[in-house]
């Protein structure tokens, strides 16, 4: 199988849960595992973790978990006839004290605060902004609206408001009970739903090492990026998060459609110039839900990320609950490798004017400088904690990266790292051993052979997190 920089993340649910099939998806190029908290109780969350550890032991590849947590329930309440059809220019009302089922005229509302978030004028978007209402009134707990754009609405859909402005912490304390159960299985990362700013993201964190304290673990942080109001506070909430998802389903409904792909590479930079890691999601291959190919549309947005630079692109319902799980995941992952054909930028342009203060950063960077000039076959970095995978990963260059590590949750964490292949390897030992077993790795999976040149990293005295001080340059006898 060709070598893939970009990484995959899909989506479990009814159609992927079956062991089998999983461990051909993780076979056929997933990385990372999506458990959705937005459906299902705890216990199902804790046995689907335990089938894709073991999916993943049997196609002898790890993969990471990421627990999505639902965030708030901005939502309207439920129809006596499970929908109603609205009619542009009729009135609907939204009543946040309104118990009995909804009709035509208006309906109950799981979001109790809306009432105090809107005022006349202001424009809801319900259903992923398939409904249009403008806000002509608030009187007490009901929000008096007109149909602008209608259609069929169901029970339990979701509002947003155009712009942004609702006031819904990002954390629930459904949320809370979440993060202590994906805590239970070693969730490799927690994504956290609405986050608004750098204190909504620094709460989840607090929550998560708190919860995860008792196995010796430490998630890491996705920021899940779909609120306006999150778009002038991305450099504060990529600053204390391990990463971001361009989260472009809800987003677009607050910001616009046309708003999203500029948003998307502006994103991606910033998480890479941040030497964070950012993951491309929603709708990627919608299609392939109900169809065994997907669009051209589709092919060129998957294309258009792994060019943008994202660290993964995400696979939702397609995988969840599509017809063809297995299918998606092998059309994604050609896309992929079509789009990383492209030439890259000159590394040493990426370099201009740049500083490193840290010895274990220069040495990472001293390394692909190095690789790209000699022509190297592989990058090999020996580390601890994946800093040095992950900041060599934020640089566009063909030379592959093996980042060997002693810790499965550091090798599990670096899965999602573009360009980085993560493999266990006790990095403790004597140092001239270390970078013996180092070269064997390569040897075995034909990755160097005779005369080859590759760079490798490590530290001195090995074993000390944070201590990458030394690059050498090694020829294969």
């Amino acid at each position: 199988m060709p070598r893939r920089a970009t990484k995959i993340v899909a989506t479990l649910g009814p159609a992927s849960s079956d062991p089998a099939l999983l461990e051909k998806m993780i076979r056929a190029g997933v990385n990372v595992v999506r458990l959705n908290f937005s459906h299902g109780k705890a216990q199902d969350h804790i046995n689907l973790a335990a089938v894709v550890r073991q999916a993943a032991q049997r196609a002898g590849r790890e993969v990471a978990i990421m627990a999505d947590l639902q965030g708030p329930k901005i939502r309207v309440g439920k129809f006596a006839e499970g929908k109603v059809l609205l009619v542009s220019g009729e009135k609907f009302v939204l009543d946040a004290s309104r118990t009995e089922p909804g009709d035509v005229k208006g309906v109950g509302l799981d979001y109790k605060e809306l009432p105090r978030d809107v005022k006349a004028g202001d424009v809801l978007l319900l259903n992923d902004g398939l409904i249009v209402l403008l806000v002509t009134a608030v009187l007490g707990e009901e929000v008096i609206t007109t149909v602008r754009l209608g259609g069929e609405l169901s029970n339990n859909k979701g509002i947003n408001k155009q712009g942004g402005g609702l006031t819904a912490p990002a954390l629930t304390a459904k949320d809370m009970d979440d993060i202590k159960t994906a805590m239970s299985f070693q969730a490799d990362y927690v994504a956290v739903s609405f986050p608004k700013n750098a204190t909504d993201m620094e709460m989840a964190r607090q929550l998560c090492n708190v919860a995860a304290s008792a196995y010796k673990h430490k998630p890491g942080l996705i920021a899940k990026i779909e609120r306006a109001e999150a778009i002038p506070n991305l450099a504060e909430i990529l600053r204390v998060s391990d990463g971001i998802m361009v989260a472009r389903g809800d987003l677009a409904v607050e910001v616009g459609n046309a708003a999203v792909p500029a948003l998307q590479k502006r994103m991606i930079k910033m998480a890479r110039a941040q030497d964070k890691v950012v993951i491309t999601a929603t709708q990627m291959m919608e299609s392939m839900i109900l169809n065994p190919v997907p669009t051209r549309a589709e092919v060129s947005d998957v294309a258009n990320a792994v060019l943008d630079g994202t660290d993964a692109v995400m696979l939702s319902a397609e995988t969840a609950a599509g017809k063809f799980p297995l299918e998606t995941v092998i059309e994604m992952a050609n896309i992929c490798l079509e789009a990383e054909k492209v030439e890259y930028k000159d590394i040493d342009a990426d370099f201009s004017g740049k500083t490193f203060a840290r010895i274990d950063h220069s040495i990472a960077m001293g390394a692909l400088f190095t690789a790209r000039h000699l022509g190297a076959k592989a990058i090999v970095a020996l580390t601890d904690s994946g800093s040095t995978a992950l900041w060599m990963s934020r640089h566009d260059i063909r030379v592959p990266i093996y980042a060997l590590t002693p810790r499965v949750s550091t090798q599990r964490k670096m899965t999602l790292y573009r360009n980085v292949r993560p493999l266990l390897m006790d990095t403790s030992i004597d140092r001239d051993t270390a970078l013996v077993q180092a070269e064997g790795h390569l040897l075995i999976r034909k990755i160097v052979q005779s005369g080859d040149v590759y760079a490798i990293t490590c530290g001195e005295p090995m074993g000390a997190p944070g201590g990458t001080n030394m690059l050498k340059v090694c020829r294969v006898a």
